[in-house]
This record gives structure tokens, C-alpha cells and sequence, in this order.
């Protein structure tokens, strides 16, 4: 006779809970579709580079997953920033730390740690905004939608390469869940970890601060400090680092000033916009000619996010959304956008008709696709 199978333990189902199952169960599939088609992606290339690059030469589809930026936070987790140039210290630590370690059960190898983390902080972000989607409209299929739209969003294919994204998105997106349950103390240490990885983690302290004033004259002692503390947390992260550069010696300012080559300097936003939509005819690239039209979406995502959804999701959507189109640049517009992950939200907002969940859907794949195969010849900045 058999014996029955073991009952899990109560750490284990404490953990293993049915909500998670379904998170899960909501996120998995889009997690797979989206590497399936970095994969076509990679195909595509690989297949055409004689037609992509003069002489077939594709030095990025030779760094496979960790091109362009995932190349720095390889050299960052293998070497530390001593050993690089000063611009290095634009890459935020907490990812390339997530490597380091990584790489120590990896036989060394950072770059293969640096992916899982990745991917599985990917698969994570899927996972906890189905649930916040869920708790906040008690909707199961808006908060599908969510899973499968941040897997799909223009710009979401870095979530499949060596890219800080989505380790950024899962500290961003359960700040946004700890807010709701007022986890004070999970908002501050998530804060922590979203101003490690990026320094627009910073704008979490409108959001914290919104919702730890609301009902502050009826609180006392402990239940202050811990609304303190999560107000406080993403700026402890970004003034953390910011010192660190400062001992180490590039400058308190350098993380930021570092990144003015590539974004240029500080403009209008509505001029910029302008400007850029003569790139639609005249992109020297043709990756450059993606940014209007994907600014145009994200601002009108923006004004979805304002009117329907919670205040504290507007105070940080709107503040990056304004620093991504003040750049002179729009190179990485998209991904910038995908920071903003409300945008995510608004994006299954307006999708509830079949029809137009479709066609989100097959635009989403197809720019997975597309911004992946104009990354790896260098037609797009990702």
C-alpha cells in the first residue's frame, strides 16, 4: 500500500499560499512567450546580419544577452568600479551585486548569474503586479492583462537581458503593494533596494509620502517611525551610493553626471517632443524614429494613470515620464517608460475590449521582437 504523500510543512504553505499559485499561474505564461521571442529575435539576426551590418559585423549579437549595458554590469560584478572608468559609476550597485554573489555559486561566472537574476526578478515583477492589479480593482482580468502587458511593453524585452530593470521593477512594484497594506517597514526596505538599483527609486518618496501623511495625526510612537522609515528608504538607497562614489573617488555627483553624455541636456519637454517627431521621416537610425510615436502612447497612458487610478501612482508616474521626455536624447525612451510601471497598469485599463486587448498584445510582441533585433545590430538604443 502506498503511503500518502508528505504534507507540506507550515513554513512552506505560510510561503506557497493560492494567491501566489495564481500569481504565478497569471505570470508564467508571458514570462516564456517573451523569451520565446528575444529568441526569434536573436534568429532573425543572426540569419540576415550580412543584410543588417556592413560586412555582417554585429558586435552586440556577439554579447548575446549582455550587450550594451549588460556588458558594464558584467565588468561591474566581475571587477568592482576600481577597475573601470569613471563612467562606470552610472550603473547603480544593487544588480551588479545580485552578479558578484550569483557568480560565487556559479563557478565565477557573473554574466550567467547576472541573466538568472534577471529573469527571475522578471518573472517576480509578472507576478506581483497581477497581484497589486488584483487587490487594487478586484478585477482577474485587468490584472491578466497587467501580467502579460509588462512582459510585452515596449521596451521589456532588457527584462530578458543582463539589464537592472527588472530587479529595479520588483522593488518598485512591491513598494506599490506595501504601500496599499501600509507594510511601513516593507515599503522602507524595498525603498532601499529601488534606490540601489536606479536613481529614479528617488521618486518613491512621493508616493510614500502621499500615503504615510494620510491619517498621521491618529498615529503614535511605533506606527510613526515605520511611516518615517518608508518615506525615507529610497532616499537613503540613492544617498548611500551617492556617498560611496564620494569616499571612492569619482564624486558625490558622479552616478548622475555621468549619464549626461548619453541623455544630453535638460529640455522642454513639449519642444522636445516636437523636435523629435521629425525624426518619424529624418531618423538617422531607424530605431530613433520609435521614440515619438512611443512617447505619444506613454503620455497618453500617463493621463490614464491620473484619472483612474490611485493618487500615489500619478506622484511617481508623472515626475519620470517628465524626466524621460525632458532628455535631449530619447535614446532608452522605452525602457524609461517601463520604469514608470503604472503605465503598465493604465495599459490594461483601457484594454478590456477583446479586440483591443489583441491588438495590444500583437504590437507588444512584435516590438519585443523588433527593438530586440535593432538592439543587437545597433540600430537602437536600448
Amino acid at each position: 500500500e502506498r503511503e500518502p504523500p508528505p504534507v507540506p510543512g507550515p513554513v512552506i504553505r505560510r510561503l506557497w499560499t493560492p494567491e501566489r499559485r495564481a500569481d504565478l499561474h497569471a505570470a508564467l505564461p508571458p514570462w516564456i512567450v517573451a523569451r520565446l521571442l528575444v529568441v526569434v529575435g536573436y534568429v532573425l539576426v543572426a540569419a540576415a546580419a550580412d543584410e543588417f551590418a556592413p560586412h555582417g559585423a554585429t558586435p552586440k549579437l556577439d554579447q548575446h544577452l549582455l550587450a550594451w549595458d549588460g556588458d558594464w554590469y558584467d565588468a561591474i560584478a566581475d571587477q568592482g568600479y576600481g577597475g573601470l572608468p569613471d563612467e562606470a559609476v552610472r550603473f547603480f550597485p544593487l544588480f551588479p551585486l545580485f552578479g558578484r554573489v550569483g557568480g560565487w555559486l556559479l563557478a565565477g561566472n557573473q554574466g550567467l548569474a547576472l541573466l538568472v537574476v534577471a529573469n527571475l526578478a522578471a518573472l517576480g515583477a509578472g507576478m506581483l503586479i497581477h497581484r497589486l492589479a488584483l487587490e487594487e480593482t478586484d478585477d482577474p482580468a485587468l490584472a491578466r492583462r497587467a501580467a502579460w502587458f509588462i512582459a510585452l511593453f515596449p521596451g521589456a524585452f532588457v527584462l530578458v537581458w543582463g539589464y537592472a530593470e527588472a530587479v529595479m521593477l520588483v522593488a518598485l512594484i512591491g513598494s506599490f503593494l506595501a504601500l496599499r497594506r501600509h507594510a511601513w517597514w516593507a515599503v522602507a526596505a524595498l525603498g532601499v533596494a529601488a534606490g540601489l538599483s536606479r536613481p529614479i527609486g528617488l521618486f518613491l518618496v512621493l508616493p510614500a509620502l502621499w500615503e504615510a501623511s494620510r491619517g498621521w495625526r491618529e498615529t503614535v510612537g511605533r506606527e510613526r517611525l515605520a511611516r518615517v522609515a518608508a518615506v525615507l528608504g529610497a532616499p537613503i538607497g540613492v544617498l548611500s551610493y551617492l556617498v560611496y562614489t564620494a569616499v571612492t573617488g569619482p564624486g558625490f555627483t558622479a552616478p548622475l553626471t555621468e549619464q549626461s553624455p548619453y541623455r544630453g541636456a535638460v529640455t522642454d519637454p513639449v519642444s522636445r517632443l516636437v523636435d523629435a517627431m521629425g525624426d518619424l521621416v529624418s531618423a538617422d537610425r531607424l530605431g530613433d524614429a520609435v521614440h515619438p510615436p512611443m512617447a505619444l502612447l506613454f503620455i497618453f497612458l500617463a493621463v490614464v494613470v491620473v484619472r483612474r487610478w490611485p493618487v500615489r501612482y500619478a506622484l511617481y508616474t508623472v515626475p519620470v515620464l517628465v524626466l524621460a521626455l525632458s532628455a535631449e536624447s530619447f535614446n532608452s525612451l522605452e525602457r524609461y517608460g517601463l520604469n514608470a510601471f503604472p503605465l503598465v497598469l493604465a495599459l490594461a485599463t483601457v484594454t478590456k475590449r477583446p479586440e483591443a486587448e489583441r491588438a495590444a498584445l500583437a504590437l507588444g510582441a512584435a516590438s519585443v521582437v523588433a527593438l530586440t533585433s535593432l538592439s543587437w545590430v545597433g540600430n537602437y538604443v536600448p
